[in-house]
């Protein structure tokens, strides 16, 4: 016979994702202007800045000695520690990034999504969505 028990813990909704960077103003820049992300106001006083997305927020902590880590596989980057972000319009992200000269991979498993890299090389992940909610595959 099996018991249920109920977790204490109740999980209920992702609130941020942090990721470190050397230099605010090149971060601010991708982040903001290649991107197009909106930036939220922040109280706390250490170098940093937020961004809204959806119900989430992403936070940009300055470490100035910050050194990525090496990519583990640097042939494929969506197989490496990445952020992940809907896009309405893959085909405008492109041109979008190769107007601001980003480099970028396609996902190698043929869905509707491409990787780049931010000026530090965190990795960030940028797919379509279908009408249903599910990554689209690419045709």
């Amino acid at each position: 016979m099996s018991i249920l028990v109920r977790p204490a813990m109740q999980i209920t909704q992702f609130l941020h994702t942090a990721i470190l960077v050397s230099n605010l103003e090149q971060a601010e820049h991708f982040y903001h202007t290649v991107l197009g992300l909106t930036k939220v106001e922040r109280s706390l006083k250490y170098a940093g800045a937020w961004y809204q997305i959806g119900e989430c927020q992403l936070h940009l902590i300055v470490a100035p000695d910050y050194v990525p880590n090496k990519l583990q596989n640097p042939e494929k980057w969506g197989r490496n520690p990445h952020v992940a972000l809907a896009i309405a319009d893959l085909d405008a992200a492109k041109e979008q990034l190769l107007a601001h000269k980003c480099p970028m991979q396609m996902s190698a498993s043929g869905r509707a999504a491409l990787f780049i890299q931010d000026p530090d090389g965190n990795i960030i992940e940028l797919g379509q969505r279908s009408p249903g909610g599910s990554l689209r595959e690419l045709r």
